[in-house]
């Protein structure tokens, strides 16, 4: 099991080229722990489980743990680091886009690209534990895009990103948006490289999700409130919504908006097109 987030080490990361269906094979950089009755530690120890010592070995392996994820986020932000010296030698704006399952990434993603794609270069790394279904939804609107399946991993991370990259080549003086798996907590912890973390909450869930998940909405610059248009048939009350995602993150800047009617989308087009330094006029 991952130590940081519990998703499985022995899953290995693809690639999958939406174009051809290629299927390219990722080395995870996750370190491994695996117990059942004895657990082993990194070191090699075997320590076989007993009723008499139990609590004294995962004391010790419950040190261990923290070592092991200090040591996995140290080497993930380091590719991070590099991802983003990347981004910025090449001048490309990276979103690292996340939300629960279904709260509607993939539509507010295509209705962007389709919306701003005379204005600006838009490409997408496509984030899922398995199948291309939205990397084909992506294709459609005519961006490039490659698509990471983490298998059981509940997380892309910076080596995934890196890959990607390379395989995906965008453009100088672009866009790449992330659109991350769908989960609140792991995510999170995982720096990517990107200029900014959006959160999307969609009305459809609940409002207390920001302080159910506090460290994801801390972690995000914006947040992002979709599927408005359904406020009138949905029990959600926006204000508290807006109230907790603050009281999380008071530095947080929130949008409103319909990806099906168009409504709120000029103010999140506005914010992508100035941290991307362009200038656009968006009818939606």
């Amino acid at each position: 099991m991952c130590v940081t987030c519990g998703c499985s080490d022995d899953a290995e990361a693809t690639i999958t080229h939406p174009e051809t269906g290629q299927v390219v094979a990722m080395n995870s950089q996750r370190d491994n722990h695996h117990h059942s009755h004895t657990h082993t530690l990194p070191d090699g120890t075997v320590i076989t489980h007993s009723h008499s010592n139990a609590s004294e070995i995962h004391a010790k392996i419950h040190s261990t743990t923290i070592s092991l994820e200090q040591d996995i986020l140290a080497k993930n932000n380091l590719l991070a680091a590099q991802n983003r010296g990347w981004f910025k030698g090449r001048n490309i704006l990276a979103l690292n886009l996340m939300s629960s399952p279904g709260a509607g990434k993939t539509t507010l993603l295509t209705r962007t690209i389709n919306d701003l794609k005379h204005q600006l270069s838009i490409s997408v790394i496509e984030g899922d534990q398995e199948t291309s279904n939205d990397a084909q939804k992506i294709k459609e609107t005519g961006c490039k895009v490659v698509q990471i399946n983490t298998g059981t991993g509940c997380h892309l991370d910076a080596a995934m990103v890196e890959r990607g990259l390379q395989r995906l080549n965008p453009s100088l003086n672009s866009v790449v948006m992330i659109e991350n798996v769908g989960n609140l907590v792991c995510p999170a912890l995982f720096d990517l490289g990107e200029q900014a973390k959006v959160v999307i909450l969609s009305v459809t869930e609940g409002e207390d999700k920001p302080i159910k998940y506090p460290h994801m909405f801390r972690a995000s610059e914006i947040m992002v409130l979709t599927k408005i248009d359904l406020l009138p048939y949905v029990q959600f009350d926006v204000q508290r919504c807006i109230e907790y995602a603050q009281h999380v993150n008071p530095e947080i800047r929130i949008f409103q908006v319909s990806a099906l009617t168009g409504t709120g989308l000029e103010n999140w087009y506005e914010w992508v097109s100035q941290v991307a330094n362009v200038s656009t006029q968006i009818s939606v």
